[in-house]
């Protein structure tokens, strides 16, 4: 009933309301988009060829396109080039002085880095459409109708297009509607396949009866406490204590403030497992180029870090974990916030302030960021186990014990088909997350109450505003 409550309390604020249709809108206009296909591809070959290599980097990218790889569209790069140059120009300011005093300017400073965000989005499309349409007319099967230097230029044209106007589309949404507008594409991109993954789980269970409804039980309820694990440790923080000691100023007193530092357990969110993945992606990719299958050797070594195999979840696993290391590192620095906390007077109780302060946090910091790579880790291998299990039978030495003896649901997994992977069901539960709590601080800050019980403090008024 609260729940309703607070739904109808976004309609009743003008400008709330505005904003919710605004998202809306304009989220419906990226669905109609990615129904236009790109010019000179004949698509029934295009798919037939997309279905033989769903396992490899294509599969992984169309999960963040919303199916638009899978059909060509004119949206087919979808939101990973202006990700990608988002996440190459936050690594530069680290390594390039002009870039990290840019950043440090305010808002005129965030302008400039998002306009050359911009540029390098396009620059980046550019070269990808480039790549993808010269690689279509090397592609056996005729996937290309008319091949040549017209059909490059055409297809570069329309997927640089495409991104250009799903980057516009994504920063109106940001900046006149509700939540993170390059979020929510990807969000409405995942979720779209829903009605599909519930037909498939209808039809598994009623019409061929591949499943038992024991099955269908368990699943479910894998999922729900899959997400409930996900708002568990997407909420956890570590909060390090902060006191500032008391200064006199004229007259006044200032400081003597006690407060906390929060540090988030999973503070670098789904991009380490974007890297990850896109790293594991590749050579499944180029293991069907004609001159690695006709390779004995190389068609072994990459089928050893194949989907489902012993060394590919090692592989994924320190891949994660490197990944958080590496991205904490960037967005958050202990020797400079010791020092910004000495500056304003603030100390850790009980830790000596300067270089004592910043191993100290160093220290918290190492801690959460080995748990928060385990629970990406283990969030992520979940649905692989129970889509294609652990070849552990492929081991040397013990492979015959383990295919002897270990249950095949562990060997084999459960052959369970379910939409939601680990990277797609915490890029859905953050990004609906986010936007809830977007929603409810719009609707407090107008004395209305929000969705969750701690956000009912101010009564809600039943008036329309």
């Amino acid at each position: 009933m609260k729940l309703f409550e607070a739904l109808g309390n976004i309609f009743r604020v003008p400008e709330l309301r505005k904003r919710f249709l605004f998202t809306l809108g304009l989220l419906a206009v990226y669905r109609l988009g990615g129904h236009v296909p790109t010019p000179g591809i004949n698509l029934v070959r295009w798919e037939e060829f997309f279905s033989r290599n769903a396992g490899s980097i294509f599969g992984f990218f169309d999960m963040f396109a919303g199916g638009n790889i899978k059909r060509l569209t004119i949206f087919a790069l979808g939101i990973m080039p202006y990700i990608t140059a988002s996440i190459i120009l936050q690594l530069l300011t680290v390594v390039v002085p002009t870039l990290e005093k840019m950043q440090k300017e305010g808002e005129l400073g965030r302008r400039k880095i998002t306009q050359w965000t911009r540029f390098l989005t396009v620059g980046l499309a550019m070269a990808q459409s480039f790549g993808i349409a010269t690689g279509l007319q090397a592609m056996e099967g005729n996937i290309v109708i008319n091949p040549g230097f017209g059909f490059v230029i055409l297809t570069m044209l329309s997927l640089t297009t495409g991104t250009a106007f799903i980057m516009w589309l994504g920063e109106q949404i940001t900046e006149r509607g509700i939540g993170n507008g390059m979020s929510l594409i990807i969000f409405t991109g995942i979720v779209v396949g829903l009605p599909g993954a519930i037909g498939n789980i209808y039809n598994n269970v009623f019409v061929t009866k591949e499943w038992t409804p024991i099955t269908l039980v368990v699943i479910l309820a894998m999922m729900i406490a899959v997400v409930a694990f996900i708002v568990l440790v997407e909420r956890g923080e570590r909060r390090i204590p902060v006191q500032y000691a008391k200064r006199v100023v004229g007259r006044r007193v200032m400081g003597g403030q006690s407060t906390h530092m929060p540090l988030k357990v999973n503070a670098g969110g789904v991009i380490p497992v974007i890297f990850a993945s896109s790293i594991l992606a590749f050579p499944q990719t180029i293991a069907n180029f004609p001159i690695i299958k006709s390779s004995r050797w190389a068609s072994d070594l990459l089928r050893t870090i194949a989907h489902g195999e012993p060394l590919y979840i090692l592989l994924f696993v320190a891949l994660i974990i490197f990944f958080c290391f590496f991205y904490v590192s960037i967005i958050f620095n202990p020797n400079e916030a010791a020092d910004n906390m000495r500056k304003y007077g603030g100390f850790i109780p009980g830790i000596r302030p300067g270089r004592n302060t910043a191993d100290y946090m160093n220290n918290i910091l190492t801690k959460i960021t080995v748990v928060g790579g385990l629970y990406l880790s283990i969030l992520c291998l979940i649905p692989d186990v129970m889509i294609s299990g652990i070849h552990l039978q492929h081991l040397p030495l013990i492979g015959n014990f383990i295919d002897k003896f270990f249950p095949r649901f562990i060997l084999e997994g459960l052959n369970v088909q379910f939409y939601f992977g680990g990277t797609s069901l915490l890029i859905v539960v953050g990004v609906a997350m986010d936007t809830v709590n977007q929603i409810e601080a719009q609707l407090i800050m107008r004395h209305y109450e929000g969705f969750t019980p701690r956000a009912g403090r101010i009564r809600g008024r039943r008036s329309s505003a």
